[in-house]
Parts: C-alpha cells; structure tokens; sequence
C-alpha cells in the first residue's frame, strides 16, 4: 500500500483570479507601438482556476463555461509552461512532464486579464509542482514576455502599475464587495486604442489613503479609465452595465481595461448580493459575478 501510494501523482491547484483596474490613465506611446499606462489595480478573490498534476506526458485540457471558446494549442498556458522549463533548464533545476487542466469561468478577452491570469497562475502552480525556485528577476522577465498583463497577475495583489505594466509598486486597499458584469458583446482592444482621442493624458498622481471606504471610493471618481470612452462607442452595452450598477447603488463604477467588463464596488455584503441577484434577473444572458476584492498592503 505504501508503494501505491508513493507513486500517486502530485497535484497542485492554483486561482487566476480576476484583474480589476479601478483606473486606466494613457499617458503616451512608445516608438514600438506600446501604450504608456498608469493603472490602479486590483484583484477579484474568484477567477479561472488551474489544476497540476505530475503525468508521464505532457497534457492540456480546457473545460468550463467559456472553455469551448479557447484554443489549447497556442493558449498562454502552455507558453508559460514551456519557457518556466527553459529557464529552469539554464539553471539546473529539475521539471517533469505534467497534466494541467484549466477551468475557464471568466468571460474571455474581457479586460478583466484572464489569459494573462492564467499564464501567471501557471508560472506559480508549476514552481510548487515542480518544488523549484527562481530569481525575482527571471520570473518578470518571463512575465513581459508572456504579456504586459502577466507581471500584474503574477503578484496578484493591489498595485500601481506603469510603463507597459512592468513597473510595479504595491499599494495598500480595502477588500471590499464587488460585483463583475459583462455583456458578453465582443470589443476590440486595438480599434479601442486607435479611436482615442489623446495618448498624452495626466498620469493618476498622488491616492487618497483615508480609512473611510465611502471616502476612498469618491476618490476613485477622479480617475479615469481613458478607454471608456472608446469601448462605449463601439459596444452601447457596456454604457448600459454601468448605468445599471449606478442603479444598484454601487458606490463606484467603472469599466475595467478595454472592456467590455464593467464593475461596482459595494459597502456591504448585502448591497452587492441584491445588486448581483436582480441584475442577473434583469440580464440572464449576460455574465454576472458576485465576488470580493483582495486585501492590499503597501511594503
């Protein structure tokens, strides 16, 4: 029996959670085309979710609401996979073959990270799988690789992010009730990019630190997110998600990188859970997501 048992695979589950970006200010363009960002960002406690398990050969499966939609042969995930064991490789460091499935709950390219999500969540799966470890320094690099996202989700904590969405700085943030809406309409993020009027816009500046949740949220209010304004244009459902998350007496609302997830912040529990419950009702079709968001703590 104890043989039996040595030999049983090794499992490891690992939650992409869902990125939020509470601001979005585009402050310039880089020669390569790249848009210079400053971000507020968060992190929703519900995501995708990624299962390891230790397999004599490689495998890759997708299931889950929006699975059917995704393509496992060039997926984010397997990009992740194979450069973690090149870079494991130059240092020595055993990996195995491995199974991995992906539980795709969150709506895709919804402005809301999910494949970058997913990609981070593999690089910190497989490092428990595989017991190893590597320099801080290596793991961002395969971040940007992956995207300009992957950085973020990697740390999957309240941030400050800017440049691409390299530079990071960890900030401190309430958790609070949140709920995630999506229209499930399609939005182009590089004809939401072109359609902007300014790319030189202020950066966020200086955050309001006060304790009170109420007061901290109206400080949301004099943020942006510069891509708003486009996604509207281009998908009226998205201007319709928000005006019913004003509705629901949210107390901040916003759209969430390029769209078309919009989302509400709450004071209670109960306020978020009535809001979720009627606007599902109201919207059947549509996606609908009563979560919270991520403690955070400024080093």
């Amino acid at each position: 029996m104890k043989d039996i048992a040595e030999r049983r695979p090794e499992r490891i589950v690992e939650t992409a959670p869902a990125k939020i970006n509470l601001a979005l200010h585009v402050t310039g363009r880089r020669d390569d085309g790249y848009h210079l960002l400053d971000s507020l960002v968060t992190f929703a406690e519900d995501g995708d979710e990624l299962a390891f398990e230790t397999a004599d050969t490689d495998s890759f499966r997708i299931v889950g609401r929006f699975g059917a939609a995704l393509s496992g042969d060039d997926n984010l995930v397997l990009k992740a996979r194979d450069l973690l064991r090149a870079a494991l490789d130059e240092c020595g460091q055993p990996h195995g073959a491995v199974s991995i499935l992906l539980d795709k709950s969150l709506p895709i390219a919804s402005g809301i990270g999910g494949g970058s999500a997913d990609a981070a969540a593999t690089l910190r799966g497989l490092l428990r799988l595989w017991k190893a470890e590597l320099p801080a320094e290596t793991l961002q690099q395969i971040a940007v690789q992956l995207g300009a996202d992957v950085p973020m989700c990697l740390a999957s904590t309240p941030l400050r992010a800017r440049g691409i969405g390299e530079t990071i700085e960890t900030v401190a943030m309430p958790s609070v009730p949140l709920v995630l809406v999506n229209p499930l309409k399609p939005v182009s993020t590089p004809e939401i990019f072109r359609s902007l009027q300014r790319r030189d816009n202020d950066p966020i500046g200086e955050m309001d630190q006060s304790s009170s949740l109420s007061a901290w949220m109206q400080s949301l209010s004099a943020l942006r997110n510069d891509l708003q304004p486009p996604a509207e244009a281009l998908v009226p459902e998205i201007a319709e998600a928000c005006d019913l998350l004003r509705q629901s007496l949210a107390g901040f609302v916003r759209m969430s990188g390029s769209g078309a997830t919009c989302f509400g912040l709450y004071e209670t529990e109960a306020a978020a859970m009535k809001a979720a419950l009627a606007l599902s009702a109201y919207r059947p079709n549509w996606y609908v997501l009563l979560t919270r968001t991520v403690q955070g703590e400024s080093r």
